[in-house]
């Protein structure tokens, strides 16, 4: 898979009209490094008011439900704003969108960190969810371009920020939260939002928009249909995931309140895990689209009937490992069915993505009020398999591996 399969343009050392200018001799792994880094903070971001929901609804006088609405707001907005950003700016340097991006991620927390009232914190998180949906979008194109014939590792480099993020960074910002309060949790990640877009800017060379970005591109990558089948397929796979995933705590707790945390851990490092191996069986792409939610699927299941500790154990660990190997498998994918406009193809799975966010949380709660966490992960794991026989029944464009 080269530069031209994923980002339809050739990639130039000396400079051109749509090449990427190279800024020094450094390694080209810097600045993939750096988006990384960058997406991994603006999930910490995202994900903050998670570890801090009873503090933050205690100081603003709110619901604990009210609350949540945090999480929500920034999914929708990003929803919102994933496909609309690359319209909005179809012919402006990419690394300037991206630093622009970790900017506003940066004033997003830092609103969030100063709100008096929660009118203020949502504007925040709202402002936050156009700047992980846009990042996540145009990253990927942009470390492809510096690192042509690489896209199976640019992403797992993406997704294993997410994955930190998830095992690191939003622990650590729960620890604060415990010691110091929300509001300096947030002004950490302002600082952290702020450094990333310094080094992402350092790092990372010009790189000029395709020259059909905009409305044409995202109207051609509309009407492939094997495009609007994969947003479908997108949103079973990932409404699979957080239809449960929000009320792991209380999956966890019907087996043994005592191991929450270690069992937190663990999907954490299955996670991480399943980034770096998705990277690794990426060739076989078609194999991937179907394995990692069908075996999103049956771990969901093994969580619902887990019954003795071990069990559980298993069942989770390979619950992060299968999760976090589906955004891996989705970006790849959108990226082969249109190779060459996938700026446009990654910003509609974005949208997807969040999309099934917004929905599979709001389902899950409604499940859980009704019938308990057991049906909420039985619907995870219908979900998720109906998705990945979907990825399986589709025949992607030829390509070396698959």
């Amino acid at each position: 898979m080269t530069a031209e399969d994923i980002c339809g343009s050739s990639v130039e050392s000396t400079g051109g009209s749509t090449g990427v200018r190279s800024r020094s001799t450094r390694s080209p792994w810097l600045p993939v490094a750096a988006l990384g880094a960058g997406i991994a903070v603006l999930v910490t971001s995202e994900f903050l008011p998670a570890s801090a929901l009873p503090t933050i609804a205690d100081d603003l006088g709110i619901s604990y439900g009210t609350a949540g609405l945090a999480v929500a707001f920034t999914a929708v907005a990003g929803a919102l704003s994933a496909p609309a950003i690359p319209l909005m700016l179809p012919r402006t340097d990419r690394r300037r969108v991206l630093v622009a991006l970790l900017v506003l991620g940066s004033l997003a927390d830092l609103a969030v960190a100063v709100a008096p009232d929660f009118a203020v914190l949502l504007a925040g998180r709202m402002m936050l969810g156009v700047a992980i949906a846009g990042f996540w979008a145009f990253a990927f194109g942009a470390g492809v371009r510096v690192l042509p014939a690489k896209a199976n590792l640019v992403s797992t480099v993406l997704a294993v920020g997410v994955s930190l993020a998830s095992v690191l960074g939003v622990p650590l910002a729960a620890l604060v939260d415990d010691h110091l309060g929300w509001r300096p949790a947030f002004v950490g990640v302002t600082v952290a939002c702020a450094l990333a877009a310094s080094v992402v800017w350092a790092t990372l060379p010009e790189v000029p928009a395709h020259p059909s970005a905009g409305l044409r591109m995202m109207r051609a990558v509309l009407g492939n249909r094997l495009i609007r089948t994969g947003i479908v397929l997108t949103v079973l796979s990932v409404f699979g995931n957080f239809v449960a995933y929000p009320y792991i705590r209380l999956a966890i707790g019907r087996v043994d309140t005592d191991v929450t945390t270690a069992l937190l851990l663990t999907w954490g490092i299955g996670g991480v895990a399943g980034s770096l191996s998705a990277g690794l069986i990426a060739r076989r792409l078609r194999l991937l689209a179907f394995g990692a939610p069908a075996l999103l699927g049956a771990s969901l299941a093994l969580t619902a009937t887990a019954a003795t500790v071990p069990i559980a154990a298993v069942a989770v660990g390979v619950w992060g490992f299968a999760f976090n190997m589906v955004p891996v498998a989705i970006q790849l994918w959108f990226a082969r069915v249109e190779s060459e406009r996938a700026e446009s193809a990654v910003a509609l799975s974005v949208m997807a993505f969040q999309i099934a966010i917004t929905i599979g949380a709001a389902t899950g709660g409604r499940l859980l009020d009704a019938h308990g966490v057991r049906l909420a992960l039985v619907a995870g794991a219908v979900s998720a398999v109906l998705a990945g026989l979907g990825f399986a029944a589709i025949r992607l464009p030829s390509a070396s591996g698959d």
